[in-house]
């Protein structure tokens, strides 16, 4: 599924809904240029790790001809918009406090099984082996290893526990895993064969986690979804709606209210570094790819003709809250035009792709000047 020999993939980031739908843009123009069913890898995060899996689930019924799928819109564009016009994090939140025994988590799993993904397993995405499948990844964080945990088809990995391929895990619970953002939704508890792990570390105090393994929101280690992605693909594409980091004039200064402050802060370093150093790389030529994050000025691309320009609109949006609560249907609109129109410009002048023409914006009522 390569593009001139030179295979490639996305990185779509975590970022509550409005990483879905800024990823959904971005996925929208990939599909109009024929490029979504050339896609080898596609690794995500907490929110875009729910457009991935609805993806990933409705794959093999995806009809694609030239690299784009004609059906797109209906399996897996609309049933996105409609679980984002949902609020879903105050009613799992609180069923997992006043519910003895199950977490947060537990029930953020439910709703996306019950909504998205009924009853789908990990092993029933369509094999990556095969041609015209791409692997998908979906990140989560090890709060016993530190390390990325990594949902795939046909394992899960963690770097010290190693690759388990005899995992079985609903598909539901690596996007829950993925999002469990701290402290509402975490820990998602794995329990998994000891005996199935293969190739990890030997030290014996690893042994006891293997069976069973605590779970954190992917975006705690890697919120971009790069570490799988750089250097397993020749074309780097990264779709990025995390969170600004603001200035806080009255932090808490409770030794425990201030603990929320401490973790954003370390997040916040971790993204900013992986960035630098990914766009770093692209301007040394050691990579090619192309970032589109959602404060990016689209002027600052230069592309000939963009599909939008920079306004107070678009400037508003890197501002929308992370939160997986219902967006109104002009906030969804405008949410994929400016992934939409920031992916166009950046495919253009930074991936130096030549592009079939776009058709328009997908949400074309929603203007974003």
């Amino acid at each position: 599924m390569a593009i001139d020999g030179n295979t490639i993939g996305i990185a779509l980031s975590g970022g509550g809904f409005r990483a879905t739908l800024f990823g959904l843009g971005s996925l929208l123009r990939l599909n109009d240029a024929g490029l979504l069913g050339r896609l080898d890898r596609i690794t995500s995060v907490s929110g875009g790790s729910i457009l991935a899996g609805v993806l990933a689930h409705r794959w093999k019924e995806l009809r694609f001809v030239d690299g784009r799928a004609a059906n797109f819109d209906s399996l897996v564009a609309e049933p996105v918009r409609r679980f984002c016009s949902r609020t879903i994090d105050i009613g799992a939140g609180l069923k997992g406090l006043l519910t003895p025994f199950r977490t947060a988590g537990d029930f953020l799993a439910a709703r996306y099984d019950k909504d998205l993904f009924a009853g789908a397993m990990l092993k029933d995405i369509p094999d990556a082996s095969l041609p015209g499948n791409p692997r998908f990844v979906f990140y989560a964080t090890s709060l016993q290893t530190g390390r990325s945990l990594r949902f795939r088809q046909d394992f899960v990995a963690d770097y010290l526990l190693g690759i388990n391929p005899a995992a079985q895990v609903p598909l539901s619970v690596a996007v829950a895993a993925s999002s469990a953002f701290p402290p509402v939704f975490s820990p998602i508890v794995l329990d998994t064969d000891p005996d199935a792990w293969r190739e990890g570390s030997k030290a014996p105090e690893l042994a006891p986690l293997r069976s069973r393994v605590v779970l954190t929101d992917g975006g705690v280690y890697d919120n971009m979804g790069l570490e799988s992605l750089v250097d397993r693909v020749d074309l780097v594409l990264v779709s990025d709606a995390g969170a600004p980091f603001g200035i806080d004039e009255e932090p808490w200064e409770d030794n425990v209210l201030q603990l929320g402050r401490v973790r954003d802060i370390l997040i916040d370093q971790t993204r900013a570094l992986r960035k630098r150093w990914l766009v770093s790389e692209f301007e040394a030529g050691r990579k090619r790819g192309a970032y589109w994050g959602i404060g990016t000025r689209i002027g600052d691309y230069k592309a000939a003709d963009p599909l939008a320009v920079d306004s107070t609109i678009t400037g508003e949006l890197d501002e929308v809250p992370t939160r997986l609560a219902a967006f109104d249907e002009r906030l969804q609109g405008r949410l994929m035009n400016w992934g939409y129109a920031l992916c166009d410009a950046a495919l253009r002048t930074r991936a130096k792709l030549a592009l079939s023409p776009s058709p328009g914006l997908p949400a074309p009522g929603y203007g974003l000047a």
